[in-house]
């Protein structure tokens, strides 16, 4: 059994976006069904949904059969958290609230196993490792690890350039969401000067050669950042997803709007 590639890491490297669904929904059910969708990666929010390590792990199983990319975003990048991320199998982190250049080298250390860094050694004990079945694991590892870190807050963008340009940082995550409220417009990412806050973003990531990302669900706005310079897009949620189409369906006999609509099927 070989190492997996991490297709995450190899698609940042060519010409496509890669386009993203955030998963928020604990149970591996619907990680599995969203799994075999077509997105290019799925994302596991540990940082606002309720996830523990466990169910984390269970998505990773759900997913993996599909071979679609999965990201794992911890609460914080505590490097005994990011350690055990990593032996459970995830190769992609995604770590929220990355300030400072200083940051994201203790993140890079983090994630790495010595001499890049300081990542604990436990492969008898790790999926990652396939439980010691996989040859040669420990001096692999390192390069299939990809480090997304997220910068969200005035403080981030004042250092992008200094955080991007860190070694063994892959790419750059903005956070619209957080860095709205940070810029004191809370609740509005499309504000004006949050949109520029955020494409000067891309071009000083880009600059770096490193990827930039984001999460954004208007398609319209969503291709305006790829062509703005955004490498990988979340484009969905699927708490949102389930949310929006319960919604709309039960507007719709609410309403009687669906009375001649006779082309669906009667059946599941």
């Amino acid at each position: 059994m070989d190492l997996p590639v991490n297709k995450f890491k190899q698609g940042l490297k060519g010409d496509k976006p890669l386009w993203g669904l955030w998963l928020g929904l604990p149970d591996a059910t619907c990680a599995e069904i969203v799994a075999g969708a077509g997105f290019d990666w799925l994302l596991i929010d540990s940082e606002h949904a309720p996830f523990e390590l466990d169910s984390t792990m269970r998505h990773l199983q759900a997913i993996a059969p599909y071979g679609v990319p999965a990201i794992v975003r911890p609460e914080e990048g505590r490097t005994a958290l990011l350690k055990r991320i990593l032996d459970i199998g995830a190769q992609t982190v995604l770590v929220p609230m990355c300030d400072t250049a200083e940051q994201a080298r203790e993140l890079v250390k983090a994630v790495k196993y010595p001499p890049m860094g300081v990542r604990g050694l436990g492969s008898s004990l790790a999926r990652a490792a396939n439980w010691n079945r996989i040859p040669g694991y420990l001096q692999k590892a390192n390069d299939e690890i990809c480090l997304i870190v997220q910068a969200e807050t005035v403080t981030a963008m004042a250092n992008l350039e200094e955080i991007a340009a860190v070694e063994g940082v892959d790419a750059v995550f903005i956070g619209p969401s957080d860095l709205s409220a940070s810029m004191g417009h809370i609740g509005n990412p499309d504000h004006p000067e949050v949109v520029a806050a955020i494409e000067n973003g891309f071009k000083v990531i880009n600059a770096a050669g490193k990827a930039a990302g984001l999460l954004c669900i208007n398609p319209a706005k969503a291709h305006h950042y790829v062509e703005k310079g955004a490498k990988f897009v979340g484009v969905g949620v699927d708490t949102l997803l389930l949310g929006n189409a319960a919604r709309q369906l039960a507007e719709s006999f609410q309403s009687g709007d669906n009375k001649s609509d006779a082309t669906g099927s009667s059946g599941y």
